[in-house]
């Protein structure tokens, strides 16, 4: 074999090698990288289930440690159900607070099924926490349901009363047409009833099936309510 000929292939053996290094390098590289995602999906899936679980238990140190790792407060649970939604509605107040001061926080966020934090502290009939969301920012009129619907159907008219005085608008209808009056009479207190009646509540209003608040009252069995509720 001539020289030039050897020449010929030792250099073709250095590039089919040379090829080959580069390929399995590469090969390293994406094998190294696609670990190290599976490593931290893996990490946050676990992070995940760890901030719900301290949520669900009222830990504010825990989630405070969680949320300080940059994650995110905002997040739904598998039921579209967000932390702050989920410690109103079971009165875990010293992890509402850790959230209500997290960067980021999204007051009027909504879960899954339209509500925002204010309409629950509403239908829990906390004044407290109706006061303090407002005072943040947390909007009192929406589209749709809203807090004074929410309100109008827990046991506490100090609710209703200071949604009112922030400026929630009265006889606004629901979808469906329901009104926060038809809500007191079918589900809320008297006390709540007697309270709309005195701030202006229209009694008049039917909602899309026909049905006014005195039709609330007696379909809640409330007879009594519905003779004292003002007449058509």
């Amino acid at each position: 074999m001539q020289p030039c000929e050897n020449k010929e292939l030792s250099d073709l053996v250095t590039n089919s090698s040379s090829a080959f290094i580069k390929k399995l390098r590469g090969a390293l590289y994406l094998y190294v990288f696609i670990g190290f995602i599976g490593f931290h999906a893996s990490a946050w899936a676990g992070i995940y289930e760890d901030f719900f679980l301290a949520v669900k238990r009222d830990r504010p140190a825990v989630v405070e440690r969680i949320l300080a790792r940059g994650f995110d407060v905002n997040s739904p649970d598998p039921e579209g159900q967000r932390a702050l939604h989920l410690a109103l509605r079971d009165d875990m107040h010293r992890v509402a607070m850790v959230l209500l001061d997290a960067p980021g926080m999204q007051i009027d966020a909504t879960n899954a099924q339209d509500e925002t934090p204010l309409m629950i502290a509403a239908i829990r009939g906390s004044l407290e926490w109706c006061q303090r969301l407002v005072h943040i920012g947390a909007q009192v009129n929406r589209t749709g349901w809203a807090p004074l619907h929410y309100a109008a159907s827990s046991p506490d008219p100090r609710t209703i009363a200071f949604l009112l005085d922030e400026g929630a608008l009265i006889d606004a209808p629901a979808p469906n047409g329901t009104t926060a009056l038809m809500m007191a009479a079918g589900y809320g207190s008297e006390d709540a009833v007697a309270l709309l009646l005195a701030r202006g509540a229209n009694a008049s209003l039917r909602n899309h099936l026909g049905l006014n608040a005195r039709d609330f009252a007696r379909r809640s069995g409330r007879d009594g309510l519905a003779r004292r509720m003002p007449a058509q």
